[in-house]
């Protein structure tokens, strides 16, 4: 009998009420708003009625440098926070929102998977609550207020062609990367240059993410940079007087949204900043919440620990003001075989029938990834653990591999095949997580807030990425100095690179070194409170492919949604 689609699954789960699954926290329901009978938005009134509770462990799930299908980091995390009922402990799981772009493209949606997913998965991957049409709405009303700010003579001196705003949209379409916009007569405003990304590559996405309360939100957007004078001198969302819009409109989306795993684990929902150029975790207020929610916290962190964990580390906990006890490293079989550089992994294709062989030797070919992520946690003070997903067409000598590399490491490790077990699938791994977070925290950034910007960016490129420097073109050099004159030199660092490499290669494998970090350009989000250089070709508004998802999702006769995966 084959296994059932993780839509299936879904559909033929048992769902608790929402007033139970907030218990399992100890949160009562004057504080939960209800949408439909699925999922709830809890106010942010939790953060003050909570905080006198005892403080949960705080663990963040990453992963080795994932081939291009991902490793199972959601499922993970899903399957963990489930386990941790197996072994006598409460958890709550707090995971970002998925896009709808990647959902109905290649990707698919972001639930979790098997018999370790969020639900109803349908709802989580499809507009769930709408905050992602808020943080639309609110990016656009910006960049019609900028547009409008240029038609009225444009009183702050923008200079037109270094305006750096652009627009955005929940949906991967290619041909709106680069656009005119102002065409027609003179009252339909003035032509320029701009473009599209989507919204989860949004600052307004990132913002909703770091801030802390609503007012903390209303002053981070005032701070966006839509662009520069004459004299590069920034000018900001509050001085084209465009922010206050935006934050009646994210009034709402602020709130956390409260939903369960297969097995009635709560689960906070929310947000959903772009992991290559944002920094790739779920929301601060959520967690400011969940952290007083039971005994563990386990949320994740997008891509490899050199991305989503580094961002998690120095960005997001400089922010939430939260210290994490240990960290999940998810290494797979195949992740450590394409690491071996013998395979190829492509999205959208069938694993290559050599790699399905077994060879334990071929996983010990590319340990090199494994141990670099394992020192990464290392390097800022977090207990590792590796989470050993196990896949049908693994062998157990292969497991043993992993499991041997990461003793060697002085980590813990465990093999867990939650995806077809559920929560009892990563009983081991709970007790591991337990055990791992209960030794002294030891968590420090990687880096002080005095450090020059180009400080901040090769200590991370050095330490984390394995670089031997740094090459900034001339561009970005002016742009890391217009930063620094403008006073946003303290800001952390948030590294835009491939996901597909510790380098900035992505046709490197293992754990490079003697290779240079290119930096061709540096973005200020200023908002959120953050400085991204970009190195490499980073698209912000991804396509469609040959045969993307939107061409087979659909609904049934009863209207009920089919092939969404």
């Amino acid at each position: 009998m084959p296994f059932p689609s993780d839509l299936d699954i879904a559909q033929s789960a048992s769902l608790q009420s929402l007033t139970e699954v907030a218990a399992e926290m100890d949160i009562g329901p004057h504080l939960l708003e209800p949408y439909g009978d699925s999922v709830a938005k809890i106010k942010l009134s939790a953060i003050e009625e909570l905080q006198d509770r005892p403080k949960a462990r705080y663990v963040v799930v990453s992963a080795v440098t994932p081939t291009p299908l991902g490793e199972g980091k959601t499922t993970t995390t899903v399957g963990l926070g489930q386990a941790m009922r197996h072994i006598g402990r409460k958890a709550t799981v707090a995971i970002r929102q998925p896009s709808m772009g990647p959902t109905f493209g290649i990707k698919g949606g972001a639930a979790g998977g098997g018999y370790s997913q969020v639900i109803p998965m349908d709802i989580l991957n499809l507009h769930l609550t709408g905050d992602f049409h808020a943080v639309t709405s609110a990016h656009n009303m910006l960049s019609a207020v900028l547009d409008n700010h240029l038609f009225q003579g444009n009183p702050s001196g923008l200079d037109e062609h270094n305006i750096t705003w652009r627009r955005v949209l929940d949906v991967n379409d290619r041909v709106l990367r680069n656009v005119i916009v102002g065409l027609g007569s003179k009252v339909d405003g003035s032509p320029r240059q701009t473009g599209f990304d989507i919204t989860a590559a949004s600052e307004v996405m990132a913002i909703l993410a770091l801030a802390n309360s609503l007012q903390d939100m209303r002053e981070r957007f005032g701070r966006i940079v839509v662009g520069y004078t004459d004299d590069g001198v920034a000018v900001t969302a509050d001085h084209i007087r465009g922010a206050g819009a935006m934050a009646v409109i994210m009034r709402e989306a602020i709130k956390p949204n409260l939903m369960q795993t297969l097995e009635n684990t709560p689960v906070l929902v929310h947000a959903g900043p772009f992991g290559n150029i944002a920094h790739g975790n779920s929301s601060v207020v959520a967690d400011l919440i969940g952290i007083h929610g039971g005994e563990f916290l386990v949320t994740e962190a997008g891509f490899g620990a050199d991305m989503g964990a580094e961002r998690f580390f120095n960005i997001k906990c400089r922010a939430s003001g939260l210290v994490p006890d240990a960290a999940v490293v998810v290494a797979t079989v195949r992740a450590l075989k394409v690491h071996s550089g013998v395979h190829k992994v492509v999205a959208g294709k069938p694993l290559p029938e050599a790699m399905l062989k077994e060879s334990p030797y071929e996983v010990y070919e590319g340990a090199a990834n494994l141990r670099k992520q394992i020192e990464n946690i290392r390097l800022h003070g977090v207990s590792p653990v590796v989470a050993i997903n196990a896949f049908p067409t693994d062998h157990p000598s292969e497991h043993k591999a992993i499991a041997e590399i990461a003793t060697a490491m002085g980590a813990r490790s465990a093999v867990c095949t939650h995806f077809v077990d559920g929560g009892r699938g990563a009983a081991e791994l709970a007790e591991a997580v337990a055990e791992a977070a209960e030794e002294p925290s030891k968590f420090d950034f990687l880096y002080p807030d005095d450090f020059s910007l180009r400080q901040k960016i090769e200590t991370v490129a050095s330490k984390v990425y394995g670089a031997a420097g740094v090459d900034y073109d001339l561009t970005a050099s002016r742009q890391l100095e217009r930063y620094e004159r403008n006073g946003f030199g303290k800001l952390p660092v948030c590294i835009a690179k491939t996901h597909l490499s510790i380098s900035s290669d992505s046709s490197l494998k293992g754990a490079p070194t003697g290779w240079r970090l290119p930096v061709r350009e540096v973005r200020a989000s200023v908002g959120a409170g953050f400085i991204y250089p970009i190195c490499g070709d980073m698209r912000t508004m991804p396509g469609l492919g040959a045969n993307p998802a939107a061409h087979v999702i659909d609904l049934d006769a009863d209207g009920n949604i089919v092939n969404l995966s």
